[in-house]
């Protein structure tokens, strides 16, 4: 049940037809893994915490540097040089004293990714580097958890939600390695996709509205223009193709 307080302080949400009582319910009772708490995981960690979220699951293994604070707004000066995960876990509770915060301090790798990841409706897709999202995306098919997968170059973002053996998965989408650089962002784009990839959560949480499964958002912060692609299901796709 909803508390008196909880009532209250999610008014303006609970009175949103789709929602409801009903669908804070489902919110206070969701569990959401957020991997990375850098430039996504940091706005998508925020309003899944303020939204009222029972549990948010951090994994970060970095600590914060000053070059971050263009964008990783769970992080400020004074947490530099501290853990990702800590700094995280303070200014969420801070936020919202009532969500559980739950941190791994790890790299994630092949030998734990499958251990971090049980026991979580939703995973946020905030890594920042292929390989990594490649051992989260086959893990949220191996445990049939949704992954909502975000992106980002400059002022140039993406965002699509994967349903395993629903709809396309991230390795539908690549073939071959993608090189190695040091992408550049401006940390409103971050702002804009994680807040996306926060509300696609909510919106699969709560069971409303229509996911981004098998479809593609790009966003063009210069132009600021929003396409769509459509991304089918690769029947040879070595994560999801036996499904």
């Amino acid at each position: 049940m909803l508390t008196t307080r909880e009532k209250e302080r999610f008014q303006r949400q609970i009175i949103i037809d789709e929602l409801g009582n009903e669908g804070q319910l489902k919110l206070k009772r969701a569990r959401v893994l957020i991997a990375g708490a850098g430039g996504l995981g940091s706005p998508a960690a925020i309003y899944l915490a303020v939204a009222g979220v029972g549990t948010l699951g951090i994994v970060d293994h970095d600590t914060v540097a000053l070059s971050n604070l263009n964008r990783q707004i769970l992080h400020a000066e004074e947490d530099i040089g501290q853990p990702k995960s800590d700094s995280a876990h303070r200014e969420l509770k801070r936020l919202n004293s009532a969500t559980t915060v739950e941190t791994v301090t790890e790299t994630l790798t092949k030998a734990n990714v499958n251990r971090v990841v049980t026991g979580f409706d939703v995973i946020i897709d905030a890594m920042d580097n292929l390989p990594t999202r490649y051992l989260l995306n086959q893990a949220a098919i191996a445990h049939n958890v949704p992954l909502m997968h975000g992106g980002v170059d400059g002022f140039e973002g993406r965002a699509m939600t994967i349903l395993p053996g629903r709809s396309a998965c991230l390795q539908c989408m690549h073939a071959g390695p993608v090189p190695e650089k040091t992408v550049p962002v401006i940390g409103v784009t971050p702002a804009v996709i994680g807040s996306i990839q926060a509300t696609e959560a909510i919106k699969y949480i709560a069971g409303i509205g229509d996911l981004l499964s098998g479809r593609m958002l790009v966003y063009d912060g210069l132009t600021l223009k929003f396409k769509e692609f459509k991304v089918a299901r690769n029947p040879e796709c070595q994560a999801c193709g036996h499904l």
